[in-house]
């Protein structure tokens, strides 16, 4: 099981990016992708302040990242 899940969909293009900088690091995750599952908008509205904003990703810590840029995922993980 993943620490990381993201939760995007595939029009998105930082959710497309986000996904590649974990691909590309080896980085293991798990995608949600909300237009498939609605019961994840909700989800991530309540983390964000009633906006549905992709991708939301939540850590192992319990830590959110909203559309982070690949600088921000690189300090988060530390590489």
């Amino acid at each position: 099981m993943s620490l990381i899940k993201m939760y995007g969909t595939t029009w998105c293009g930082d959710c497309t990016r986000a996904k590649s900088f974990f691909d590309s690091n080896e980085i293991d995750y798990d995608w949600t992708k909300v237009d498939d599952e609605p019961e994840f908008q909700e989800y991530i509205k309540k983390l964000n302040n009633g906006n549905q904003r992709v991708p939301t990703i939540v850590f192992s810590d319990g830590s959110i990242q909203v559309e982070p840029t690949d600088e921000e995922l690189a300090d988060k993980l530390n590489i």
